[in-house]
């Protein structure tokens, strides 16, 4: 019986497996950047925001969904990426001092206040001064935290406001600097005349607890047409321009016009 029990302990159940095959797959995981810009809507540029392309050696053409990706790992990787996202920005400083242009980086609440932790980071954030950081989901702070720990990282953005945490309450809790609407929110209200006013007040509304509202998702140029009239700051999407590879950042329009 001992002996049995001692084989028992020893042996690895096959979802243990499956879990350990599992983690090491996103581990193995390879990253590359690339921008999408975001203009104004008088067509100048306003920021580029960093997107992040994973892959994995197995199957390296077929791309694999950030947010399933960033789901999977540990805040430590998340980390990771924006020190490599810092250093690839870094590389292109004279572009941005010199044209006034800001930069945007994707992170999750629990990875920004992690972020604290890292005295080189912080120092590197600080030396900065045109990065943002994009929440991708509204932060509740912490009990023993306020919103002027927050304000290490400098001015933040809220990103996909009208979906999931990003909703009205964000707007009482945390000065956001600009506020980005997800694209569902703005085709759903582009479907009626009394949507289409509808979205004009809430611009006008949130316009009161931010810089500017950025309206993500401009496929068409009709949509960029209804953004340019409505009381929004900026847009970004695909008839704008598609992401890029950093590599071409010096080629990028600074004007529409």
């Amino acid at each position: 019986m001992k002996l049995k029990q001692v084989i028992q302990r020893l042996s690895i159940p096959d979802a243990g497996i499956e879990g350990l095959q599992e983690r090491r797959y996103w581990l193995e995981c390879e990253r590359a950047y690339t921008y999408q810009p975001i203009y104004k809507t008088d067509g100048y540029l306003m920021a580029v925001e960093v997107l992040t392309v994973v892959t994995h050696p197995e199957h390296p053409t077929q791309r694999i969904a950030p947010d399933r990706y960033f789901a999977e790992v540990a805040v430590r990787q998340r980390i990771d990426v924006i020190k490599e996202q810092l250093a690839a920005l870094t590389a292109k400083r004279a572009f941005f001092a010199g044209n006034g242009i800001l930069a945007s980086v994707n992170v999750d609440g629990p990875t920004l206040m992690a972020m604290r932790q890292d005295p080189v980071l912080m120092a590197q954030i600080e030396d900065i001064p045109w990065l943002r950081f994009e929440l991708v989901e509204h932060i509740r702070l912490p009990q023993d935290s306020s919103f002027a720990s927050l304000c290490e990282f400098g001015p933040l953005w809220l990103d996909d406001f009208g979906t999931g945490m990003a909703n009205f309450s964000a707007l009482s809790e945390v000065r956001y600097d600009y506020i980005k609407v997800a694209r569902d929110l703005f085709i759903m209200l582009r479907k009626t005349p009394e949507g289409r006013n509808l979205f004009e007040l809430l611009i006008q509304l949130m316009n009161r607890y931010c810089k500017g509202v950025i309206v993500e998702g401009v496929e068409t140029l009709e949509e960029w047409r209804d953004v340019q009239q409505s009381p929004a700051h900026a847009a970004q999407g695909y008839f704008l321009s598609r992401p890029v590879p950093m590599s071409t950042l010096e080629e990028v329009m600074l004007n529409l016009a």
